[in-house]
């Protein structure tokens, strides 16, 4: 899966740095990316690479020794054609202007599924995760004031009623409903990724995982479950989730219901009927491929 990086090692731990000029920074646009190609796979700026733009530096995390910052940029101008304003531009509220270099390009950050390099491609998603979180968090939900960033710990604070905001992450369930010799596969309705997937949903406010994957099968496909098993989680910044795969068995009739607004197709599939091969990038796609190769689940 994306996250699976050994022999690399991801350090999570926060630290107040200030990068170096060969630390790799993470420039986004919205859902985009700014990124070149060397030998086939993708490469982020370096901090000297933007020695000739204004902006501000969070760290990110680190991958061995290697050191990831995000950047938002004050101004597209050169440095000394333009005065400092003082304001940290990611807690600002002006609309920032776009970093450009030359041999770089913006990418949509979907392009983490399939880029080469595992650990660059897990470091990028991961970043894009914090960033929406920095972009979604720049004003107090209490009182309205602007957050700072913490100096001790990822975290976001308002100086005037102390509200501490961290990351988010949502927990959601991927679930193989099995079915004797099949498995339910689906398909989700007015989304970019077309390929077959198994049934997911968010868990609601007061509810358990085990009561998530029942609720969400009977919500989209209008089945009921039992024997309900966890088998793996994942990390997915793609949503910002933290998935937890179960596997569980039909409890009563296979006709599906299908939820129209959230699925395009649903139906029960043999192995030999299952065309997909592993992608080495979703927890989807493994429980699919464990059911596919009648491993044990």
């Amino acid at each position: 899966m994306i996250q699976d990086i050994y022999p690399r090692i991801y350090h999570n731990e926060y630290h107040d740095l200030k990068p170096d000029a060969h630390d790799f920074i993470l420039v986004f646009h919205k859902n985009t990316v700014l990124i070149r190609y060397q030998d086939e796979k993708i490469r982020y700026p370096l901090r000297e690479e933007l020695s000739a733009f204004e902006c501000s530096f969070h760290y990110l995390f680190s991958i061995d020794d290697y050191r990831y910052f995000l950047a938002s940029p004050s101004s597209s101008v050169p440095v000394g054609q333009r005065s400092l304003s003082g304001q940290d531009p990611l807690l600002g509220q002006k609309v920032l202007p776009v970093i450009t270099l030359p041999g770089y390009s913006y990418e949509d950050v979907r392009i983490f599924r399939t880029a080469s390099s595992r650990h660059t491609a897990f470091a990028g998603i991961t970043a894009h995760h914090l960033f929406g979180w920095y972009q979604a968090n720049r004003f107090c939900g209490r009182c309205g004031h602007r957050m700072l960033p913490d100096q001790k710990e990822r975290m976001l604070f308002c100086p005037e009623c102390r509200n501490m905001v961290y990351p988010r992450i949502s927990p959601a369930v991927i679930v193989g409903v099995i079915n004797e010799d099949k498995i339910l596969m689906s398909k989700y309705a007015g989304r970019a990724y077309t390929n077959y997937a198994l049934i997911a949903g968010f868990t609601e406010i007061g509810e358990n995982l085990e009561q998530t994957v029942a609720r969400e099968v009977m919500e989209e496909v209008g089945l009921k479950v039992r024997n309900i098993r966890y088998y793996k989680s994942q990390p997915w910044a793609f949503s910002g989730s933290l998935l937890m795969g179960f596997f569980c068995d039909l409890d009563g009739s296979g006709q599906i219901t299908l939820d129209t607004s959230e699925l395009a197709e649903a139906g029960w599939f043999g192995r030999d009927e299952i065309t997909l091969t592993d992608d080495h990038v979703s927890l989807t796609r493994e429980m699919i491929m464990r059911f596919k190769n009648g491993e044990e689940i």
